[in-house]
């Protein structure tokens, strides 16, 4: 089906590829659907819902029937036959209306950049090239989209002379070539506006290298993923050709008549050999002369404005099942007609493209005299121009050859600055080359079906097989907003968006609805416009790199030494240090001991640390946690819980005065951010006249925790200056001091039950620090360790991590922490939930210890709790373990747990079911050494 001469192919390139194991044949230039028109092949997809045989319908992006499995040069599921360039070694597979995931891990590279300009123009018609030209010319920083690998629009399928696409073709060279020596000025081809956003944001899809389907050169990636922030913007996206929607719409041979011309004009491609063009605008006609030119036998034209339709297709009955072999034309009269064909070119008027107006909920408004929407006012920001602002040519031929206009009128668009409003000036530029014809007519926006047949093939979404009669059941089921109709009929639900069903469903619902089509209003256009590949959303951002990876200054000495890492909060910490042949869990035992027998040390810099600043600094903590901040002397330290309005926990930390308009509030480590946003929300929207100032210094400060009986005489020899008495530096004190010429902030506070104090500096002393620490603390044997150890430690002692030994639903009196309530604050947030019935309830889960009744037994976490093991399911569960470990302090294992009524039930035995047998353990005190906290001060 290649014509013998014509079109923009390079036929001394020929390149070979694959269809469904096929070995078939095309040139450079071509697309995957050129090829395969090309190549014969009428039926390219089957019909997601209905399996219906499908064929290529569009030469664009709109295409809602030819998605298909790519299968090389690289595994990609759903991709438009018509977005896929022609390369060497590409393979696809026809689809049943879904694609497959892949069979392997992506390997391709990803990529994102972020840009910001004076003027970005969306769309590379005559319309969006004088925009740019016009913004470009003026200094200002321009960024011109265009989703096709050139510039031109509707004119790259144009038929030369004859229809003016030559010269508009030979200015938009000229200029392109202009806006290439502009230094302000980036064209991105093969880019697809794919979303916009608030405040003029827009997300670019990239194709680099050739469009989908081509291997990107060496080095780079094969898409990229830009976010472009544009002072003003430009949308010159076009127009979309309506299809019509008669009985059997859907049969491959039936394409829309500016795709038919396309496919002549531009790819030398006869899509078939006998036509019939069935059209209500001149432009859709003017087809005929296109097909007719190129040699392609044009059996009837049909106008449907004089009242003669094709009423519906024939299949073919030898071949290949379902193609169009025919179609049956109602005279107007009301008599038939029967013509042989198997190409059925059909235009039904032109929709503005405004999907991106719509995204930035622009509003749109029906003008009679076009048959259209028509964007209803500008975005702030933004200007629609040329075809999708309704400048038509020819009834409805969007932009043609006479748009080219004169560069003169372009130029004196601009006074050489764009210090004044370079989009109005950028619109006069536009208007000069684009100017408009009202188009005569009403649309036709359904043709009846024959008498005695029903509206089941009256296709109005292709790509969901969603028809005329779906739209009628939903009328008739009550459904009457456009948005609802669109959910009931799934138009619109696809991987296309529905952009070519969108205004054909609204007209038929308001016709059934007996109501304007402007009274029913068009579907809403969600972003992205088009589906993105996850892969393209993540970037360079995976595996690894999935999210940043923080690391404190100490980091380097613990590689050094050998730590295994866990990430915690997107920070890498030290989970276990481990010596020549130990496993986890002999490394943490041993790390244990260090810390109950001797001393041991922990890089604790991960932390969250808010600064806090204000004369009504202690006012907002007092309003924030549960217990009371005002009366906290400077130089003293206090440990806090925050709760959210529900009064369940939300984080805990120790808080620091440091002077009395200062805090340090130290937060878990992965809920920093958020306590902060917490901090800063309560701040700025409830209490903005409190005088108070937070800064996330998390950072800043490098912290090292000194832990075990030998604590105090590491510290004495660190800082020889400092009085680490019991008496001098008591239990929760903040001590001022140097330490090798640092200073040093110095808090004796516990995370493990024992002796201990935690040491900060600047971040950029802190490897200093811990060297001095080891070095300090040689003689005692100090030893490292990491968060393993310090959760068996701190669980050992009954202390709760939040978010594991807490999940959302745990009030500080269900933790054992009803002490830290304060009984006599008139407010605090969360204090009203505490009167809740339900917060009072005696059968809450309460945070209880477990001892399994096999001491080497390890329970798992999470494991349900159950009263009965020989209960059949289903079960009734009466807890979970949140916490559970080896510990060398107790010989054996214990676990924490949440137990219905827990306090009350010490001495109870509860059973763990699980697949490998049932672990009995005895229920006891959340806390198992020291209970008396004699330890802590050693």
């Amino acid at each position: 089906m290649r014509l013998p001469a014509g079109g923009r192919i390079d036929r001394t390139r020929p390149i070979s590829f694959t269809w469904d194991g096929r070995e078939l044949s095309g040139f450079a230039g071509d697309t995957l659907a050129s090829a395969l028109l090309a190549s014969g092949v009428r039926v390219v997809a089957r019909s997601a819902v209905l399996a219906r045989p499908r064929g290529i319908f569009t030469a664009g992006a709109e295409e809602p029937n030819a998605f298909v499995q790519l299968r090389a040069p690289w595994d990609e599921p759903l991709v438009a036959a018509t977005r896929i360039d022609l390369v060497p070694g590409l393979a696809a597979e026809s689809l049943a209306g879904r694609g497959h995931l892949l069979d392997a891990p992506e390997t391709a590279r990803y990529e994102k950049r972020y840009a910001h300009c004076d003027v970005l123009v969306v769309g590379g018609g005559p319309a969006g090239v004088a925009a740019a030209l016009a913004a470009g010319r003026s200094g200002a920083r321009v960024i011109l989209v265009e989703q096709e690998p050139e510039l031109g629009g509707w004119q790259l399928g144009g038929r030369g002379d004859a229809d003016g696409s030559a010269e508009a073709l030979a200015w938009v060279a000229r200029a392109a070539a202009e806006l290439a020596t502009l230094p302000e000025v980036t064209v991105l081809l093969r880019t697809t506006a794919v979303g916009a956003y608030d405040g003029n944001s827009f997300e670019l899809e990239q194709a680099v290298g050739d469009r989908l389907g081509s291997a990107a050169p060496p080095g780079l990636a094969r898409r990229r993923l830009w976010r472009v922030r544009a002072r003003q913007a430009v949308l010159a996206t076009g127009a979309a050709e309506r299809p019509l929607v008669f009985a059997g719409n859907d049969r491959p041979g039936v394409l829309l008549a500016g795709a038919a011309r396309a496919y002549v004009n531009r790819w030398a491609v006869a899509p078939g050999r006998r036509a019939v063009v069935f059209a209500t605008t001149d432009a859709g006609l003017a087809c005929a002369d296109d097909l007719a030119a190129a040699g392609i036998e044009v059996a009837a034209v049909i106008d449907g404005r004089t009242g003669r339709v094709v009423e519906r297709t024939r299949a073919a009955e030898r071949g290949e099942p379902g193609v169009l072999a025919g179609v049956t034309v109602r005279e107007a009269d009301g008599g038939t007609t029967e013509l042989d064909c198997d190409l059925l070119c059909v235009s039904g008027g032109y929709d503005p493209v405004l999907g991106l107006h719509q995204q930035r909920r622009g509003a749109t408004r029906w003008d009679e005299t076009l048959g259209c929407f028509l964007p209803a006012a500008p975005v702030p920001g933004q200007r629609v121009a040329g075809a999708a602002a309704g400048r038509f040519r020819l009834g409805g031929c969007i932009a043609d050859g006479a748009c080219a206009g004169d560069e003169a009128a372009i130029a004196a668009g601009f006074a050489g600055t764009h210090s004044t409003d370079v989009l109005a000036e950028a619109q006069a530029a536009v208007d000069a080359v684009t100017p408009g014809e009202a188009v005569g007519g009403a649309p036709l926006w359904l043709v009846p079906p024959a008498p005695g047949t029903g509206l089941d093939e009256h296709f109005v979404d292709l790509h969901r097989d969603a028809t005329a009669a779906g739209i009628g059941r939903a009328i008739g089921a009550g459904v009457t907003a456009i948005e609802h109709v669109k959910r009931y009929t799934l138009v619109g639900t696809g991987a296309d968006q529905g952009r070519l069903a969108g205004v054909a469903t609204a007209a038929i619902a308001a016709q059934l609805l007996g109501r304007g089509i402007e009274e029913v209003g068009t579907q809403s256009t969600r972003p992205p416009a088009k589906p993105l590949l996850f892969a393209l959303l993540a970037g360079r951002a995976t595996g690894p790199r999935f999210e940043p990876t923080r690391t404190t200054p100490i980091h380097p000495w613990h590689v050094a030494a050998g730590a295994v890492f866990e990430p915690v909060g997107q920070w890498l910490r030290p989970r276990h240090f481990p010596h020549a042949g130990e496993d986890m869990d002999a490394a943490v035992l041993r790390e244990c001991r260090a810390a109950r027998e001797g001393v041991a040390v922990m890089d604790a810099s991960t932390l969250g640390k808010i600064d806090i600043q204000g004369p009504d600094a202690a006012e907002l903590l007092n309003r924030l946690y549960t217990n009371a901040f005002d009366t906290l002397a400077p130089g003293r330290c206090r440990y806090g819980v925050l709760c959210k309005a529900d009064g369940m926990i939300f984080d805990d930390g120790v808080v620091m005065r440091l002077a009395a308009d200062r805090f340090l509030a130290t937060t878990t480590t992965s809920g920093a951010a958020a306590v902060l946003d917490h901090l800063e929300e309560f701040l700025q929207t409830e209490w903005p006249e409190l005088r108070v100032r937070l800064t996330s210094v998390t950072e800043q400060w490098a912290t090292v925790a000194v832990v075990g009986p030998r604590s105090r005489d590491v510290l004495a020899a660190l800082a020889p200056g400092l009085d680490t008495s019991r008496e001098a530096f008591p239990f929760m004190a903040i001590r001022e001091t140097e330490i090798g010429g640092v200073a040093a902030r110095v808090c004796r506070v516990s995370f493990s039950g024992e002796l201990a104090y935690e040491i900060n500096v600047a971040g950029a002393f802190g490897l200093a620090l811990w060297e001095a620490v080891m070095a300090a603390g040689e003689q005692f044997g100090i030893t490292p360790y990491g968060t393993e150890a310090m959760h068996v430690l701190r669980a050992e002692k009954g202390f709760i991590i939040v978010g594991q030994d807490t999940d959302g639903t745990v009030t500080p009196q269900d933790a054992g922490l009803d002490w830290i309530v304060s009984k006599t604050k008139p407010f605090f947030v969360g204090r009203r939930s505490f009167t809740r019935a339900d917060t009072a309830r005696s059968d809450r889960k309460q945070l209880v210890g477990l001892l399994p009744v096999d001491p080497q037994a390890l329970l798992p976490e999470g494991a349900q709790l159950v009263v009965d093991p020989a209960a059949q399911p289903p079960v009734e569960m009466h807890g979970h373990v949140t916490s559970s470990y080896r510990s060398a302090e107790l010989g054996r294992t214990f676990a924490l747990a949440l137990l219905r009524s827990g306090r009350e039930r010490h001495g109870e035995t509860v059973y763990a079911p699980l697949p490998g047998g049932t672990i009995e353990a005895l229920v006891v005190s959340p806390v198992f050494v020291d209970p008396d906290g004699t330890r802590r001060d050693g």
